[in-house]
């Protein structure tokens, strides 16, 4: 296989929804860019660096806005956020949150983040294998904001990295260091956002609520006393679905999430003859269901929200499961 195979990402829809918000035209910035609109009427087109990096500079020259990619980042407030994001703001912490971004960003062969952790700090940089040059800075600026947005929403508090650098000359407008409220280097050798290993700790107390707006679980059946009638098995399962996309939980992150002991759980699901395996399988195959039947997830980020490594992976499962590709499913079933 030619590498320039692998040089290919998608554009996520939030970007485009953002930019209208924004009063950005999106045919605009693709016509700037010199790509076809297929790029945005069509969420399985792909695209090569260069032509990311050409969405970028057309924003850039159409804007002449130098905070732009933190506007965007801000604006997802109010267009919705992405599913991968809602799934790292289901993380049990700051550090659980963020490397469920790590996973979803190793999707895309076209970026390849990198967190480092000593001394008491994690660095996170980017780097872009096929790029003929630097990534144009409102890229850098959104990335850099949704982790730190991610910290910010999970704890509920204002999360400010140790310091931010950037390659690129400066200084700018003081609205970076108003936003990011940190120190920020220019004309440093490499992309860099720093994070304390003490606000990494930090939990997400409302981790639960985050996926419920792209889950919409049916509500539990109640009995008279209008109590709910989940069984452990039911509750085992929602369980999974919200861990999933930390990779492939088991029973013992499952039994600390319900406040059990591992033998415990054991225990009690043997006695619903069933296991815990079965459980995981029903529950991969039920979140996928789910979230084929929403349009605009694309398959990278539901193969990621079930814990695969890879979209290949979640290929094999979702035939053995159904009988049919993910695609094939989708339009059966959303037609």
């Amino acid at each position: 296989m030619e590498s320039g195979t692998l040089d290919r990402s998608r554009v996520p829809q939030i970007l485009w929804r953002s930019l209208r918000h924004l009063g950005v035209s999106p045919s605009a910035i693709l016509q700037k860019a010199g790509l076809p609109d297929a790029v945005l009427s069509n969420d399985r087109t792909l695209v090569s660096t260069k032509q990311f990096f050409a969405i970028w500079h057309a924003l850039r020259d159409v804007t002449s806005d130098q905070t732009f990619g933190i506007k965007i980042a801000e604006a997802a407030k109010a267009t919705g956020h992405h599913p991968a994001f809602l799934a790292a703001c289901s993380g049990a912490n700051f550090r659980d949150g963020i490397t469920r971004i790590w996973r979803y960003m190793r999707f895309s062969p076209s970026a390849q983040p990198s967190f480092e952790e000593r001394d008491g700090l994690m660095r996170f940089t980017k780097h872009w294998p096929y790029a003929t040059e630097p990534e144009p800075s409102h890229s850098i600026d959104l990335t850099f904001a949704c982790i730190t947005e991610l910290g910010r929403r999970g704890t509920g508090t204002r999360i400010m990295p140790v310091r931010i650098e950037y390659e690129r000359p400066g200084p700018e407008s003081g609205f970076h260091q108003d936003y990011f409220g940190c120190e920020i280097r220019y004309a440093a050798p490499r992309n860099m956002l720093v994070l304390r290993s003490e606000d990494l700790a930090l939990p997400f107390p409302n981790r639960h609520l985050e996926l419920r707006d792209v889950l919409s679980p049916a509500r539990p059946s109640v009995n008279d006393n209008g109590q709910a009638q989940d069984t452990l098995s039911e509750r085992v399962k929602v369980a999974l679905k919200r861990a999933l996309a930390s990779g492939r939980p088991d029973i013992a992150d499952v039994a600390l999430s319900l406040g059990l002991g591992e033998r415990t759980l054991q225990r009690r699901i043997t006695q619903e003859q069933t296991s815990f395996r079965e459980i995981l399988a029903d529950a991969r195959q039920e979140l996928g269901q789910q979230l084929l039947a929403i349009p605009s997830v694309d398959i990278e980020t539901v193969a990621f929200m079930l814990g695969y490594q890879d979209t290949s992976s979640f290929y094999r499962a979702f035939k053995d499961w159904s009988g049919l590709t993910p695609q094939r499913w989708r339009r059966l079933h959303n037609s």
